[in-house]
């Protein structure tokens, strides 16, 4: 079987079978006004679905109200499960699964002191809060044991629900800043317990999730992990990366999805090609903190390079035989042959997928050999926009009105 052919063949994940290798990556759509899944985000995920992935990623689905990062994020929870079951009859309908990201900002929130119930963001350890200066929450708590406890609970009520609202999968977020993040990372870490200290001590708290989770739905449901490779130019290494992936194989992970990079420290780690500098000033305010941070700390120009990220994911790919998806950049057909030809198990595709959600089928017809995405990143930059997350070059995408009700209204 060739390389290309591969990618259309189906893969097992647990007790997940995918159609194909192709999943939707997590992109942040912006499409839960108030909190509430709207029909936009449901036909979002439909049109993925539809254009020929194997699964689509509803990308930030809180384990709490206290979990968001924003106001405008969906929380898994009973009052939700309806209108996620709406999104996921849609992605079913199409022959493709959903798995639902379950995440926790930790201190990583912009929530103001009327919208969180706790006085300060928790995290993995406390002090001054960076983030926090956004919303007037300076400082976070260190969490103790007993709301480690909790939070783990958290997280497990969060994987039950996405199970009664129709999720093939769950992804466990472990990257990119937020909450299980802060524990695995030094940047983040500085607990002297059994929760911090070596990489093996950091990860103590997201694998006792991760067990949790597979324990209560992992017979049921694919569980993934998503997890950054290194934060950077500072904070955790490959090696360190390496680490974590040898304990979620030894957890019992059915995949691990290979990203990159901190939401603040290194948001161009993660996308492989700088924020514009131009024409673009995003509401969002991680965005505009990252930007800036971008222009002092960061070279003027990081240009875009397809399979950026292979030689960290090759690292990965040598220390470990768990299924693992490569993403960071596949845009065109050559792109899809290097990610098999290098063993990598299924390839997750996001900015392409946005530019057209059709790129999969249209690939495998002969369609197209290239994606028409640029990577300029300005879909980024739109996430908070009326119409949610889309690509500038295709800007019809979503009625901006389907994202003001629920999906199941």
């Amino acid at each position: 079987m060739s390389a290309f052919a591969k990618a259309y063949s189906p893969l097992q994940i647990g007790p997940l079978t995918m159609r194909n290798r192709f999943i939707k990556a997590a992109t942040n759509e912006g499409m839960a006004k108030g909190g509430v899944v709207s029909k936009g985000l449901a036909r979002f995920h439909e049109k993925v679905a539809e254009g020929g992935a194997g699964l689509t990623t509803v990308a930030y689905c809180a384990t709490s109200k206290d979990g968001r990062t924003f106001v405008d994020q969906a929380t898994l929870d009973d009052d939700s499960v309806a209108d996620f079951r709406a999104l996921t009859d849609a992605v079913h309908k199409h022959g493709a699964a959903a798995s639902a990201q379950i995440t926790h900002a930790g201190s990583f929130t912009f929530l103001d002191k009327r919208t969180l119930q706790t006085n300060k963001p928790l995290s993995s350890s406390g002090g001054f809060n960076k983030v926090g200066v956004m919303s007037g929450r300076y400082f976070k708590k260190k969490m103790d044991e007993s709301e480690i406890a909790a939070m783990t609970q958290e997280f497990v009520a969060a994987a039950r629900r996405a199970k009664e609202a129709g999720f093939d999968a769950v992804e466990l977020h472990m990257g990119h800043g937020y909450l299980l993040s802060q524990f695995v990372s030094k940047l983040y870490n500085k607990r002297r317990d059994e929760f911090g200290g070596s990489i093996e001590k950091r990860m103590n708290f997201p694998s006792e999730v991760l067990g949790r989770v597979l324990d209560a739905v992992g017979k049921d449901l694919a569980v993934i992990v998503k997890f950054s490779m290194t934060d950077g130019p500072k904070g955790n290494t490959i090696e360190d990366g390496v680490a974590v992936a040898r304990r979620i194989e030894a957890d019992g992970a059915h995949l691990a999805v290979l990203s990159n990079g901190m939401n603040v420290e290194s948001i161009t780690a993660m996308f492989g090609s700088s924020l514009p500098k131009r024409g673009a000033r995003p509401s969002n305010p991680i965005l505009r903190i990252g930007m800036f941070l971008q222009s002092l700390t960061e070279p003027p120009e990081v240009q875009f390079r397809e399979n950026y990220l292979r030689e960290l994911a090759l690292r990965v790919r040598g220390e470990v035989s768990m299924p693992l998806a490569y993403l960071g950049g596949v845009q065109s057909r050559k792109g899809v042959e290097q990610a098999m030809d290098d063993g990598f198990d299924a390839i997750a595709v996001g900015r392409a997928l946005v530019h057209d959600p059709a790129f999969i089928n249209q690939l495998q017809a002969g369609a197209v050999q290239q994606s028409g995405c640029t990577a300029c990143n300005r879909c980024v930059t739109m996430m908070y926009t009326p119409g949610g997350t889309s690509c500038i070059l295709t800007r019809d995408g979503i009625d901006p009105a389907l994202n003001t009700v629920g999906a199941a209204a």
